[in-house]
């Protein structure tokens, strides 16, 4: 990477940083909102006219960066489609990505999770989002920047997939019983209990045996990642720091808010399930109890 090419200071950047960072010359923005599936998350947009910061681009991993003919929602896609999408978003491999959503810390850290995935750690998430921008007065435009489709325009990126940072319903099973293992649910107390419905269709309820539960909002606060202390706390009562943790949600995107929030308290072998509930949850005879 070139020497004069800018680089996140940490996984989770603040609204300040990136204004006194905008326009930076590798800098590329990119807005990885979805709609929410969780009860009391409104997307600031959804109530009135939509905006975005300058420069974003969209990235979307809900229905074009993902596997294709998958029956499993926003599955990590292969390097070459994932370096291909990319690089129509103008993406090269110095750059500086920051990425954010329109809820505050909710769609955007499964974007970081698929960068540093596929080999670039120059990547962070905007603590807050749009609504933490908004508050702190920085600039709008009422669209995003287009696709970039000229030959000239596309980037050089390259995917490196490390495949260790996703992993399947396999890896998963065989860390159950694992002590040098840790299975965070990040689902609601109700839905790992059993005593909630699952939002899905035919999917069982519960949870796998000996995954802890951890309630994604428990790591934020207002939209916004805890402080670091608090992080901290928080992680080491369910899991050590020496041990490796598998983090799963219902379909494998808040689970990645406790991956943001375990990489910034100091966690450092951490894996995503990407099927999550929805393929563990399947009728199949994967493992669940109640309690």
């Amino acid at each position: 990477m070139p020497a004069n090419s800018p680089q996140v200071p940490q996984a989770l950047v603040d609204a300040a940083w990136l204004q006194a960072n905008l326009y930076a010359p590798n800098l590329i923005l990119l807005d990885a909102s979805v709609p929410p599936v969780v009860p009391g998350y409104i997307p600031i947009n959804s109530a009135g006219k939509f905006v975005a910061i300058p420069g974003a681009r969209r990235f979307d991993y809900d229905k074009r960066i993902c596997k294709p003919n998958s029956a499993l929602p926003h599955m990590l896609p292969g390097p070459d489609l994932f370096q291909d999408e990319v690089r129509k978003l103008g993406i090269n491999s110095d750059s500086m990505i920051v990425v954010y959503d329109d809820v505050g810390i909710y769609a955007s850290p499964r974007a970081w999770w698929m960068f540093r995935a596929m080999g670039h750690a120059n990547v962070a998430v905007l603590d807050g989002g749009l609504p933490a921008w908004l508050k702190a007065g920085g600039a709008v435009v009422p669209e995003l920047v287009p696709e970039l489709t000229a030959a000239a325009a596309r980037g050089a990126f390259v995917a490196q997939l490390d495949p260790n940072l996703f992993c399947d319903f396999e890896v998963v099973l065989s860390a159950l019983n694992d002590a040098s293992c840790r299975i965070l649910d990040a689902r609601s107390s109700g839905r790992f209990r059993g005593t909630a419905p699952e939002p899905r269709p035919s999917v069982r309820s519960g949870h796998m045996p000996n995954a802890s539960n951890l309630p994604f909002p428990e790591v934020l606060d207002g939209g916004h990642m805890k402080p670091v202390t608090e992080l901290r706390k928080i992680l080491e009562t369910v899991a050590a720091r020496d041990q490796k943790v598998i983090t799963s949600c219902g379909s494998g995107l808040t689970a990645c808010i406790l991956t943001l929030a375990a990489n910034l308290a100091g966690y450092n072998n951490l894996s995503v399930y990407d099927g999550s509930w929805a393929e563990w949850g399947a009728p199949s005879k994967l493992p669940v109890v109640c309690d």
